[in-house]
């Protein structure tokens, strides 16, 4: 029995593909929403429970910080894939004026660059002769190759709608649950439930299997979950004894 592979590799199917170019992935940005979103709210209503306050305290702390925090993370997330569009748009320009005062030290950066991957003799001419007539390959080879950049850059907007959105859903998530049964059990339970689904998403980007992924981020997000709650239920006690 033949195994499942990703992708076909019939010359047609791998024409396609080609073709298509390489596409942009958003998942991470889906995680580290979904992730934040989950153990920030979590933590106010552990926080909130641990110091006894009232549910309309915990009801606006908590759609409060949905939005006030999601955007936030949005907006960082927003500037920070744009920092890396720039950062690549900033190396282009340099190798492009690079490439036009001194041809012949960029080329030998090309040639020295393909020799280390093993090209040699005739090879490494064609290969430096190829390369080195096309400026657009040539400065996006010598971007990727001295600079390590990719040439697949991320949409800012998308990045940042992407972490937006998964930090509502999943935040929603522990505050409507405490709300909808005032029970923190229930609630610790569907974050719990919230936390392994979004590792278990993660691993579609790992090596890890669904079930360690996922349990590995049960333990993280629980993690922060107690101690948000014990700080809570810290302070309470505090002002408990300071007011006696």
């Amino acid at each position: 029995m033949q195994p499942t592979l990703e992708h076909s590799h019939s010359q047609e199917a791998i024409h396609d593909r080609l073709a298509r170019g390489p596409s942009s992935n958003y998942l991470r940005d889906w995680i580290y929403g979904g992730i934040d979103g989950t153990v920030t709210t979590f933590a106010i209503v552990a926080g909130v429970v641990g110091a006894d306050l009232s549910a309309t305290v915990l009801l606006l702390m908590g759609f409060a910080n949905l939005l006030a925090d999601g955007f936030a993370m949005a907006a960082s997330n927003y500037f920070g894939t744009k920092s890396e569009r720039d950062d690549y748009e900033r190396v282009l320009g340099i190798e492009r004026r690079h490439i036009a005062l001194v041809p012949d030290g960029e080329r030998e950066e090309i040639r020295q660059i393909f020799a280390a991957k093993g090209f040699s003799g005739d090879d490494l001419d064609r290969a430096v002769a190829v390369i080195t007539s096309n400026p657009t390959l040539w400065i996006k080879t010598m971007a990727a190759e001295e600079y390590g950049l990719a040439a697949t850059q991320r949409s800012p907007v998308t990045a940042a709608l992407c972490t937006f959105t998964a930090f509502i859903v999943c935040g929603c998530i522990p505050l409507i649950t405490y709300l909808a049964s005032d029970s923190l059990r229930a609630c610790v339970i569907a974050t719990g439930v919230t936390f392994f689904c979004v590792g278990a998403v993660e691993s579609r980007r790992s090596a890890n299997g669904w079930l360690r992924s996922g349990a590995e981020t049960l333990l993280i997000g629980m993690g922060a979950a107690a101690l948000a709650f014990a700080v809570g239920y810290g302070l309470r006690t505090f002002l408990h004894l300071s007011g006696s």
